[in-house]
């Protein structure tokens, strides 16, 4: 069996995340935005907007200053000189990925079909969702909002709950038809979802591709977690997906048979590791980034805490009183380690990206990280069209920052 170093692990998923290579020197593309995908393969969607909505931020770790429409265009609109690239689907998570996955995902869909859960089917149940379907066919694209209104109904919300609880049949049904692959997302405004008929926004040949067996279906999307995270254990690959114990393994067991994916030891980790046949492990890495709590290279915390002995938790759900280094936490990667965390806001009413605390990991060099991230920091706001930056006072770089934006 092959042994790898801790560091060597480390270079190869950063590589594979594509943070050992140079950002763009002029304008970023459509053809950027390819390659930065053909790495994470997905990207994570969130709703959380204090900082960046979570799907552009690893685009900017990667690419820099790029413009966010590039995104937009390429997930949310359609034409025969720029076709749709990403299309949403429960991949991860909630996630935009490439139109061509989709039928990796058919099996999923189905599953959400032949065995709904209780929450959605007490939402109204097949003669509500024939309804909305009808009606999106008419209509679409259009909000769960404006189809309620369309439909005529008087909405019966849930008492006593909040955030996602607190929602309507119609919008449970939606939500329903989107996880049985139904409908999909014809584009979004503001972040509100305007669903539509997958087949009106699926290329044609997409739509109606053969269908790809669970089995088949568990080995591709294996493989492409690899592709993503260079090297990881089984439930590293199995967690990109959020697929099955039972299926991630015996994919992985094949993969290996065929030379795709090569058993490794990698030094400090508990569990067997494999990587990826065309992975790359660079001597260096100098990258400089600020990564967002739901960037594909840390989503998974403890594979995080393996890589880079990093202990990082999301604080958003943490009382104010009790959390330790803020709301929404970026960490801050400098060369090959994560050497900072960094809180951070949008005050877009100020004009200004906000930085209630700074916090240095124990051993770096606090002159030199405060200023690579004064310089990213100054970047990020200028992406983000804000005016400047402004540091408070919470944590041991705050001062040093401060001084420097």
């Amino acid at each position: 069996m092959l042994k790898m170093s801790s560091m060597a692990a480390r270079r190869t998923a950063l590589a594979a995340q594509g943070f050992a290579q140079a950002r763009p020197s002029g304008a970023v593309t459509r053809r950027h935005l390819q390659g930065v995908l053909a790495r994470t393969q997905v990207l994570q969607l969130d709703s959380v907007n204090v900082a960046v909505r979570a799907h552009y931020a690893p685009l900017f770790s990667r690419l820099g200053n790029y413009p966010v429409e590039l995104l937009d265009e390429a997930a949310w609109s359609h034409s025969a000189r720029r076709p749709r690239l990403l299309v949403e689907y429960w991949a991860h998570v909630a996630c935009l990925m490439p139109v061509s996955d989709w039928p990796l995902l058919r099996w999923r869909m189905r599953a959400h079909k032949e065995q709904p859960n209780a929450y959605w089917q007490s939402a109204g149940g097949e003669r509500l969702a024939e309804e909305v379907l009808t009606a999106v066919k008419e209509l679409g694209p259009i909000t769960a909002g404006a189809l309620e209104d369309q439909l005529g109904l008087k909405v019966e919300r849930e008492r006593g709950r909040g955030g996602w609880w607190n929602r309507s049949d119609v919008k449970r049904t939606c939500e329903y038809l989107f996880a049985t692959g139904e409908l999909t997302t014809g584009t979004r405004r503001g972040f509100e979802r305007y669903y539509d008929l997958t087949e009106r926004v699926l290329p044609p040949d997409v739509f109606s591709a053969p269908e790809v067996s669970p089995e088949d279906a568990a080995r591709q999307l294996i493989a492409k977690s690899a592709v993503a995270l260079g090297v990881a254990t089984e439930p590293d690959l199995r967690d990109y997906y959020r697929l099955k114990p039972q299926s991630s393994q015996q994919a992985v067991a094949e993969l290996v048979e065929d030379g795709v994916l090569e058993p490794v030891a990698v030094e400090g980790w508990r569990h067997q590791a494999y990587r990826h046949v065309d992975a790359r492990t660079p001597r260096r890495v100098q990258a400089r980034a600020l990564l967002c709590p739901f960037d594909p290279l840390i989503w998974e915390r403890d594979r995080t805490e393996r890589l880079f002995d990093f202990f990082y938790r999301i604080e958003i759900y943490v009382p104010e009183p009790k959390r330790i280094h803020g709301y929404y936490v970026f960490p801050f990667l400098l060369g090959e380690d994560l050497v900072a965390r960094v809180d951070l806001k949008a005050d877009r009413a100020a004009g200004v990206l906000r930085v209630p605390g700074a916090f240095a990991e124990l051993g770096v060099d606090h002159a030199e990280v405060a200023h690579e991230l004064a310089e990213e920091l100054r970047l990020m706001a200028d992406w983000l069209g804000l005016d400047g930056v402004v540091v408070g006072k919470r944590g041991d770089l705050a001062s040093r920052l401060g001084a420097l934006v």
